[in-house]
């Protein structure tokens, strides 16, 4: 997940564009590769785990908090990179963790607030959600990350997945066999607080099969009653000893026994090569997909005015820069074609956009960018709708480009937009290869991994030379 919004940048290492953007890009080695070298670099700075990959199946449009950290929505494919993902992770030295079990892509609720339920029955379940984790697992995913979904067909009533039995236990364990580390998702998320005390949760959790809990709002509290369970016979002993025993043999696994120092000179060797991020920049140039041309806007070649509007929340200080710096400075190389950059955030007002309204109207072309991540946390990713009814009037009277960084489902805020150009993520690479897909410089080859019923199918995506 993306918890710092741009606030924080890499620290050297090299950024990679999101799951769904792989995915665009047909080319199934991406995942290899991206992973490989996200290892590679992590361990470098003496970090074992990755919390990835992202194996749930993004079938719902709707869904808040998964989005564009899935690889798609065919299950076929996303088992098949989830299985690379883990191939690569491997091979670069970390251990990788499937997420979120048994599957959080078919939700409309952000269980960072509530408790989603997943509707599938067990057949469904079977051909749709489980196919990654099943090729995760087969391919040595170490770790398996818990949801805090309901399922009922599984376990009927309201309990969460991260404290059902027949869920981490029989479905997990005993159904598709898996043998590594269960860890649940963060405690403190509402899916699993709300209804439960730290002590309820923390135990109920690992009599389901746990063996590791993440992030306990009091981890005082969470091991204090889990001792006083196992002391009182609730939790046996032989269920703290073989999660005991599977921690122990991942930490073998990392040669941790053998001494936990990194090395300074090694790790300028191998984080944020040149080499690993032109592997990055490739995946970002190659997953950039063209899903609608109607009035053959790409690439820009109208003479005249463009007004380039970038919306963004206001933790994406640094979203925009490089997008709108290359647009300007391309287009100012013709006389007669001034770029006009604003940024608008979701408190535009009403005469800012009247504002922003006239100067498109004596523009040739209109450029929006929105830069919109799901909001880790808040269950939200929609543009406001005062400012998404302004971009679809615009898009009406005027030749509009929408280009949209993150969340690919946004055209439905605005469906009267002409041309739209969709990213899957925000970042630098990201943005260089919108500039130059937009302004010609480059071919547009990335198909999108998801559908929007009315909107566009998955496979979808205009080849432009």
């Amino acid at each position: 997940g993306i918890f710092t919004h741009y606030l924080l940048e890499t620290g050297g290492a090299t950024a990679f564009p999101s799951a769904m953007a792989i995915g665009a890009t047909q080319r199934d080695s991406d995942s290899y590769d991206a992973a490989r070298i996200i290892a590679s670099e992590g361990r470098a700075v003496g970090i074992h785990v990755n919390f990835a990959p992202v194996v749930d199946v993004n079938n719902n449009p709707s869904n808040p908090v998964i989005n564009v950290r899935s690889f798609g929505e065919d299950p076929a494919r996303v088992a098949r990179l989830s299985a690379l993902f883990v191939h690569g992770t491997l091979d670069g030295g970390e251990l990788p963790t499937a997420k979120h079990f048994p599957g959080h892509g078919d939700t409309d609720v952000d269980s960072h607030v509530g408790l989603p339920v997943v509707s599938a029955d067990v057949a469904r379940l079977m051909s749709l959600e489980l196919v990654p984790f099943k090729a995760a697992i087969e391919a040595g995913t170490a770790m398996v990350m818990t949801a805090h979904i309901s399922l009922p067909a599984i376990d009927s009533g309201s309990t969460p997945a991260t404290l059902s039995p027949r869920i981490i236990t029989g479905l997990l364990r005993d159904s598709l066999g898996f043998r590594g580390v269960a860890i649940t998702d963060a405690m403190t998320m509402e899916g699993v607080g709300k209804g439960y005390t730290v002590e309820q949760s923390s135990v109920l959790a690992v009599k389901a099969g746990a063996d590791i809990l993440l992030k306990p709002s009091d981890p005082a509290r969470a091991i204090n009653a889990i001792v006083r369970a196992v002391e009182s016979g609730e939790i046996s002993r032989g269920r703290v000893d073989s999660a005991a025993r599977r921690m122990l043999e991942l930490k073998a696994r990392v040669g941790l026994a053998e001494g936990g120092q990194t090395s300074l000179s090694d790790l300028r060797e191998v984080v944020g090569t040149p080499e690993n991020r032109a592997v990055a920049a490739d995946i970002a140039r190659r997953a950039v997909t063209l899903i609608r041309d109607r009035d053959k806007l790409v690439p820009l070649s109208r003479p005249g005015r463009v007004l380039l509007v970038q919306y963004m929340p206001e933790t994406e200080i640094r979203a925009g820069r490089i997008f709108g710096n290359m647009l300007r400075a391309a287009r100012a190389r013709v006389n007669g074609n001034e770029t006009v950059l604003a940024k608008i955030g979701p408190g535009a007002t009403r005469d800012m956009l009247d504002s922003l309204g006239r100067i498109a109207d004596s523009s040739a072309v209109v450029i929006i960018a929105p830069y919109v991540r799901r909001v880790e946390g808040e269950g939200r990713f929609v543009i406001p709708q005062p400012i998404a009814t302004w971009i679809d009037q615009v898009s009406r009277r005027r030749s509009t480009v929408v280009v949209a960084f993150g969340n690919p489902y946004v055209i439905r805020q605005f469906p009267s937009v002409g041309s739209y150009l969709v990213t899957y993520g925000v970042g630098d690479d990201l943005e260089r290869a919108a500039a130059n897909a937009l302004l010609g410089g480059q071919k547009i080859t990335g198909r999108t991994p998801v559908s929007l019923p009315g909107f566009f199918k998955a496979g979808d995506g205009i080849q432009s030379p």
